[in-house]
């Protein structure tokens, strides 16, 4: 790890320590990490409304209508949790509460991109994202739950495919 390069690597090593618990090796890997300044690139996520694209981040703050958005989601989440959906926080890479864990992954930038396009689209319309990274598993099954609850075709192209989310099933077949 010392030898420079890529920090995909170190990236995926670090989540794999958290997903075990092995905090103190998260911690370490992420202070070689911060030593060297490998960053990881915050999750992107861009849906155009009306001829405007809008751009979202995790944890977005920036966006003009990030009170609404941020209430619309809350709102999808509960309608999807009744639904059967629960979240999947496995994949935090940081040692917090599991409510703490729960907020973090509802604010993914495609979360927020798919409440921006379910309060401005037409009932019954495609809704089209574009994400820099690979969705989540947690994203990936809140998106088949959305598509289910809100009778939505959802297209998001990520890192590694097209994803068409109908009916609470995505085309990927689960990867």
């Amino acid at each position: 790890l010392r030898s420079g390069g890529y920090n995909g690597g170190e990236v995926l090593l670090s989540n794999l320590y958290a997903s075990l618990g092995k905090w103190e090796k998260v911690a370490e890997l992420r202070e070689l990490m911060g030593e060297r300044k490998n960053e990881s690139s915050p999750g992107c996520s861009w849906i155009e409304v009306n001829g405007v694209v809008h751009e979202f981040r995790v944890a977005d703050q920036l966006h003009p209508q990030i009170v609404e958005i941020r209430d619309k989601l809350s709102e999808i989440l509960r309608r999807v949790s009744l639904g059967g959906y629960i979240a999947n926080t496995m994949q935090v890479s940081f040692d917090l509460s599991e409510e703490e864990k729960e907020q973090a992954v509802a604010w993914h930038s495609e979360k927020l991109a798919i409440a921006f396009g379910l309060m401005t689209s037409v009932p019954g319309t495609s809704i089209r994202i574009v994400k820099n990274l690979r969705t989540c598993e947690d994203c990936h099954s809140a998106l088949k739950a959305i598509s289910k609850a809100f009778g939505r075709e959802i297209i998001v192209r990520d890192r590694s495919r097209f994803h068409t989310f109908r009916e609470g099933n995505c085309s990927c077949n689960d990867y």
